[in-house]
């Protein structure tokens, strides 16, 4: 799978765990099988555009950031993204003239003729020795494997705490149904969410609406962990930070940094297990 396909069946993994439907379930709610589900969640085919519509809605999320990363992720699935145009204006490559074959008769003829023929031979013995190969079980690199298939389905986290410290909330399942602390819209439009997860012991940033190049952070009186924005995908889907440990009454604070030279940095915390209300005002350093 590309990045973008995987991002894309994170993201899916997510929405269907929050909301807590079975395979059976949200094949009775959509026109797609549970065997299709099956496939769609654990990486092993794209979902058709509609699907990931009908599990926004079922989700009640909003689909344009996540059909976004679908177009990416279908372009590259279908191949249109790996065979770029001829630019504007660019000529095309012409067809080559046919290579004269060599002169025949005389000593060099006769070199040349065995010389196709031992080529020939080594041919077919290349081409036995490969087909041989394809044949067998293929028992060494292996194609990188989409997500675990059991990891969404027990809703158990994979990790715990500390445990937890600079992981991937998403991949270690505390991304079900988390806790959201608060929501900071920043100067320039992106929106940076604290959330955590009780069953993890953990917090982390989410962030969308963002620029290439910005970056957000994230801590609770521990280790600090950022993210960039990277290119035009980052940008048009959901980005998270790593988690960070934390526990009721921690203290987490998200920072924002635009990709402007002349953005200022923002800043927003929040209490696990408290009111919104308490929540403290944006801090300019």
């Amino acid at each position: 799978m590309t990045s973008e396909h995987t991002r894309l069946t994170t993201v899916l993994r997510e929405l269907r765990a929050r909301t807590g439907l079975s395979l059976v379930a949200l094949s009775e709610r959509t026109a797609y099988s549970k065997s299709s589900w099956e496939r769609y969640l654990n990486g092993k085919s794209l979902p058709p555009r509609q699907a990931v519509q009908e599990l926004c809605r079922l989700a009640n999320e909003p689909d344009g950031r996540l059909l976004a990363l679908w177009e990416i992720a279908e372009s590259d699935w279908s191949g249109r993204a790996a065979v770029p145009a001829p630019a504007a204006g660019e000529p095309r490559s012409q067809p080559r003239e046919p290579t004269p074959p060599p002169e025949t008769g005389g000593p060099r003829g006769r070199r040349d003729g065995l010389m196709v023929v031992l080529a020939s031979a080594c041919a077919v013995i290349v081409g036995g020795v490969a087909l041989v190969f394809f044949l067998l079980p293929d028992r060494e690199a292996p194609e990188a494997e989409p997500p675990s298939a059991s990891a969404p389905y027990s809703l158990a986290p994979q990790c715990h705490a500390a445990a937890c410290e600079g992981l991937d909330p998403m991949r270690l399942v505390c991304g079900i149904d988390p806790d959201n602390l608060t929501t900071y819209r920043t100067a320039t439009g992106a929106h940076v969410e604290l959330r955590y997860s009780e069953k993890c012991g953990a917090s982390w940033a989410r962030v969308w609406g963002t620029r290439v190049g910005d970056r957000v952070d994230v801590t609770a009186a521990g280790p600090t962990h950022d993210v960039r924005i990277e290119d035009m995908v980052d940008a048009e889907t959901y980005v998270y930070t790593e988690m960070t440990e934390a526990h009721p009454g921690s203290t987490v604070r998200a920072c924002f940094r635009p990709a402007s030279a002349d953005g200022e940095r923002e800043c927003v915390e929040a209490r696990v297990n408290e009111a919104a209300d308490t929540t403290r005002p944006p801090s300019p350093t």
